[in-house]
């Protein structure tokens, strides 16, 4: 899916829960969209706009990004480090995925091995439970932090 018909799409649905699509939740959520970075805190956000976008206050970056998980367009993530981050709510993804989490550089690695799928239909079938949504976080170091550590 194109970048334009992933922000149409959010544009939509904050519309349809009859908010305003200002120019500020445009440009928090294309930096989303711009980013290599998958897991942003609202620091992360906030530098990333600021420069061209000098108008926008981390206060706003804040507020915007608590609309956006009520509105679920992002998935509120906490990795134990004491920052909330943040990424795209994809109901597309055939699959839930997971997320490696280095101790060392605090580095975040997504991954989405199906072996948690036997699980949840153990569990649906065994306890009547319907899951919508799992994560699962692993800690541990990257290869990098390993290195260094051996050196």
């Amino acid at each position: 899916m194109k970048q334009s018909d992933i922000m149409n799409a959010l544009r939509e649905r904050i519309k349809e829960k009859k908010y305003k699509f200002t120019r500020q939740r445009q440009i928090i959520l294309q930096a989303f969209l711009d980013s290599k970075e998958n897991h942003m805190s609202a620091e992360d956000i906030f530098a990333m706009v600021k420069d061209e976008n000098p108008d926008i206050g981390l206060a706003t970056v804040y507020r915007s990004l608590e609309l956006f998980t009520s509105l679920e367009l992002l998935k509120k993530l906490d990795f134990g480090d004491g920052r909330s981050r943040y990424e795209l709510n994809d109901r597309n993804l055939k699959h839930s995925h997971h997320h490696l989490i280095c101790l060392g550089c605090g580095r975040v690695v997504e991954f989405s091995y199906d072996f948690l799928d036997g699980l949840k239909d153990k569990i649906e079938r065994e306890d009547g439970f319907q899951i919508v949504d799992s994560q699962l976080k692993v800690y541990g170091y990257c290869r990098e932090c390993q290195k260094k550590n051996s050196i």
